[in-house]
């Protein structure tokens, strides 16, 4: 059975698999393997984080700028947990969200239903 990450959207298949490799290796014993996983993970999951950031750089150049800001500001006190950075992207994206109305603009056309043409 294969497990979505609800964390990590960007993630592809491919790096999805890796950490089940990953966990056999480690229950077996098998250092080496699981130090070689653990490395193409982190490779392959860097190439889908860039290939997803691409995407919209305006929306990552404000999450960096807000993470830097609570930095200088002393809100970060220790070190940021996946869930904590996770929480902080999800406020930062509700707040550049941009929201989205529709005009509609109708113009007058002589029309042939109207009451004055009988």
């Amino acid at each position: 059975m294969e497990k979505k990450c609800k964390k990590a959207k960007w993630l592809s298949g491919e790096a999805l698999q890796i950490p089940v490799k990953r966990r056999e290796a480690k229950s077996k014993g098998e250092k080496e393997r699981y130090k070689h996983l653990n490395a193409e993970f982190q490779r392959i999951a860097r190439r889908d984080k860039k290939a997803f950031l691409i995407v919209k750089p305006e929306k990552t150049k404000a999450e960096e700028n807000y993470l830097i800001q609570m930095a200088q500001y002393g809100q970060l006190s220790e070190k940021v947990s996946e869930q904590t950075l996770i929480e902080i992207l999800e406020k930062v994206s509700q707040q550049t969200e941009k929201k989205t109305t529709g005009k509609f603009n109708r113009r007058k056309v002589m029309d042939s239903d109207e009451d004055g043409d009988y």
